[in-house]
């Protein structure tokens, strides 16, 4: 067994053994911790220098009729080893700051590591059938996490988000579908390796391409809350339970981006010349359009969704602009969101559980009160707006280096994001840590 499929197994056997009353929170902090070193191990046992997948395991599973043979195939390159590392620390974050004796605590731990797990097996499918199904699988406990432990109006988000995602996994599934009807009979399968070997030694002509991607892009996109599929995302972040919005924001939105990364744009990359020019328009309308609705929030968890809706636009203007530079930038700032978008969330939870209240009005000088979640915030924003010297600085400067070679002038507007996001994130640190507010 390869250790990339241990990573798969631990949570599933935490899981087993919470269904057999082992007590939950240990045994969800016991799996994920284990899961965290298991990735740190094939981390750094990876070879930077062989070009291939390492720590394969290929076993044929099924064979369905009409369909390609489906083959349990995983493996790690540098594309998914970080976002494995990353899907691995949100998750122990998360059970760690899950608040003690929560009711119905054995379905509320299962669903953390059925997410943990659902995205895990994601990153690492190199199979379409499990790169698919994987995601599917994390999207149900995500839906229960909301509509049971989420705050006001919960059972209302947790229906318009499973109708969103439920739309965009359709669609998502009519492009693979069409991508894969699009290629010869012997040239149809869905292990995706094979796929990006043809796709190379055989480029098909744009006009043909143009259709399927369109598929992936709407589908990976409202996974991703692409402008104008964004809507689900703020308000159901603001609703979530603090681990689950830790783990959906910081780790599985980064799936629809990835599939992008790995799938559509590698395939079908004629597509994406196609709609190059919508596809701008889209991540600008992420940027600045967003931004400025960010802006004006008054509701830190709810300012938190609109900024993670934000900051995509910055990945998408990396991989519309398809360089090595761009790319190593969307690579950089995925695992960098990730990690400060989930220490947000995990900061504005705590803030709200002492406090009673998310408020900006109601909030203001926290920062004496809590100095430790004063200090760790202003970090995760700076780290969010892109100070120097942080992971998102670095990503979201090779990401303009990279598109300014594809796209000077739309590179030129994105940057203004920059100034946005500082507004936003500044805003909240002085309304929660440095003004006082009439309460206090």
């Amino acid at each position: 067994m390869s250790f990339v499929s241990v990573l798969l197994f631990v949570p599933l056997l935490a899981f087993i053994a919470i269904i057999l009353r082992v007590p939950a929170r240990q045994a969800a902090l016991g799996a994920s911790l284990l899961n965290l070193l298991v990735s740190l191990w094939i981390y750094f046992q990876y070879d930077p220098k062989i070009q291939d997948f390492q720590f394969v395991q290929d076993v044929r599973w099924i064979q369905l009729p009409g369909l390609p043979e489906i083959h349990y195939h995983v493996g790690v390159d540098g594309m998914n080893l970080p976002l494995i590392l990353l899907t691995t620390i949100v998750t122990l974050a998360a059970i760690i700051v899950a608040p003690e004796g929560i009711k119905r605590e054995s379905e509320f731990y299962s669903y953390l590591l059925a997410i943990s797990l659902g995205a895990i097996g994601a990153f690492v499918s190199l199979d379409l059938f499990f790169f698919y199904i994987f995601h599917e699988f994390a999207l149900i406990p995500t839906f229960l996490l909301i509509g049971i432990w989420g705050s006001e109006n919960r059972q209302f988000v947790s229906l318009q988000i499973t109708l969103y995602l439920m739309v965009g996994s359709l669609v998502l599934l009519v492009g693979i579908l069409a991508l894969l009807v699009l290629l010869p009979q012997e040239a149809r399968t869905f292990d995706i390796p094979r796929l990006l070997d043809y796709a190379k030694a055989h480029p098909l002509p744009i006009s043909k391409e143009a259709v399927p991607f369109a598929f992936l892009l709407v589908g990976f996109g409202t996974l991703v809350s692409l402008f104008p599929f964004y809507t689900w995302a703020p308000t159901g972040y603001a609703v979530a339970p603090t681990p689950a919005a830790m783990l959906h924001a910081g780790v599985l939105k980064k799936f629809g981006l990835y599939g992008l990364l790995r799938v559509a744009i590698p395939l079908l990359p004629g597509g994406l010349e196609h709609w190059k020019s919508w596809l701008y328009i889209l991540l600008l309308g992420n940027i600045l359009y967003i931004g400025y609705v960010t802006i004006v929030q008054k509701e830190l968890t709810t300012m938190l969704g609109y900024s993670s809706v934000m900051h995509m636009g910055y990945i998408f203007l990396g991989l519309a602009s398809w360089n090595k530079i761009g790319i190593s930038g969307v690579v950089v700032l995925m695992v960098a969101h990730g990690l400060s978008i989930a220490l947000l969330f995990a900061l504005a939870g705590e803030i709200k559980e002492r406090t009673g209240e998310i408020k900006f009005s109601e909030l203001g000088g926290l920062g004496q009160r809590m100095p430790f979640v004063s200090v760790a915030f202003v970090l995760a924003s700076f780290a969010s707006i892109g100070v120097p010297g942080l992971a998102n600085f670095t990503g979201e400067l090779l990401i303009f280096f990279g598109s300014w070679q594809a796209q000077p002038w739309i590179t030129a507007l994105a940057i203004w994001g920059i100034v946005i996001s500082a507004v936003y994130q500044l805003r909240a640190v002085q309304s929660v840590f440095l003004v006082n507010s009439p309460r206090i």
